[in-house]
């Protein structure tokens, strides 16, 4: 039997992980098998909340235990967990390599992130990845990719599965069109902001919102909308004894271009900071351009420290751009957190209606489209 040393609960031999905090589980011979109505923690979900295979559907793969290990170099082709084909890989990164997998009975398309060697090692990087494993599953939402489960094989592989659709980074977009319209840019804002409004409803700020970090995805009606990924560097504001534990001392975690000016500080953050960084990624994608301008990162981040935002109108006055929306902007970028929106729900509204109420309706959570496409780091 292994045994989560976190909260106790026993579980099989083939378990690795606990399902209810993501805790690394260690070996306890002997030890009974706890009662199938055993307490859950509040708020923390499974970590694997994978539905049954509808009926008439093939069954899961199992592993053959004669098998070779299961390496980077031979995972095509492997099944992992008796459920996940993988078929190819489809990016990489320093400290991952991302696959696309076919669920064996369902013949579902996911997106699984797999670590190297190194990183499986780091006590301190798999406590973090247990943390935003725990947090994605809290997550599920349209305009979110989040973590459906984290794994383990046999020989040592950590995986985390996420959902797989085909879309486009919103900073290519930006970098391809130079500026994205009006109409466009509200109706990413406002899928933004219902993704963001969850999140923060449960009292987790992503803190490294950048372009980069969101995905433009397509419906079937050939309507585009956003979707917010990679919470890997998102926290619950109750957990600041952890994150401190988790973050080298004098390292700021987050994007420089995008931070707020509470971020750069170092002080305490809350979802409004999350709403700072959308007002910056919303001025660009209006403009081109960010609203503070210096020669070297460290003299835009004095600027956002010290110094307004160049208005929107002043920045490209040839577009013409609606007053209502300049002030909107302005409130959403203000160095205090107290002078800004409370909530994306709020700035998204305010943002739309400005803009001529191309969207319709405030922005309430659960709405909007498909999920986007996770392309890893």
């Amino acid at each position: 039997m292994n045994r989560c040393p976190a909260c106790g609960t026993m579980y099989g031999d083939e378990s690795r992980f606990c399902t209810k905090d993501g805790t690394k589980l260690i070996a306890k011979p002997g030890a009974p098998t706890p009662p199938a109505a055993a307490a859950q923690p509040a708020g923390l979900p499974p970590l694997n909340f994978d539905p049954p295979a509808p009926r008439g559907t093939a069954a899961p793969v199992r592993a053959d235990a004669s098998a070779q290990p299961v390496t980077h170099a031979n995972l095509v082709g492997k099944v992992l967990d008796g459920r996940y084909r993988v078929e190819k890989k489809i990016g990489e990164g320093g400290m991952s390599f991302v696959y696309l997998a076919i669920d064996v009975a369902t013949q579902e398309r996911y997106a699984m992130k797999v670590l190297s060697a190194a990183l499986s090692q780091d006590q301190n990087a798999m406590a973090r990845l247990r943390r935003e494993a725990a947090l994605g599953m809290r997550l599920a939402h349209p305009n979110v990719c989040h973590i459906m489960r984290l794994g383990e094989t046999q020989d040592g592989l950590v995986y985390v599965v996420m959902p797989f659709v085909e879309g486009e980074i919103l900073s290519d977009r930006n970098n391809r069109l130079g500026r994205i319209t009006l109409e466009d840019t509200s109706r990413f804002v406002y899928d933004m902001a219902s993704g963001l409004q969850v999140a923060h409803d449960l009292k987790i700020v992503h803190r490294d919102l950048k372009p980069e970090n969101v995905m433009i995805c397509r419906r079937a009606d050939n309507v585009d909308y956003a979707v917010v990924m990679d919470f890997g560097l998102a926290k619950e504001r109750k957990a600041e004894g952890e994150l401190q534990k988790l973050t080298a001392t004098g390292i700021i975690l987050g994007t420089p271009e995008f931070m707020s000016p509470e971020q750069l500080r170092g002080k305490p953050l809350d979802a409004r900071t999350d709403i700072y960084s959308l007002a910056l990624m919303t001025y660009e994608m209006l403009t081109g351009k960010l609203p503070f301008q210096g020669r070297t990162q460290q003299e835009m981040m004095i600027a956002r420290l010290r110094s307004d935002p160049t208005p929107l109108r002043q920045m490209r006055p040839e577009l013409d751009f609606p007053e209502a929306v300049e002030r909107v902007l302005n409130k959403a970028m203000s160095r205090n957190p107290e002078d800004r929106y409370q909530s994306t729900v709020e700035f998204a509204d305010a943002f739309v209606g400005a803009a001529g109420g191309t969207v319709p309706g405030p922005v309430t959570p659960g709405e909007s489209g498909l999920l986007g496409r996770l392309f890893g780091r």
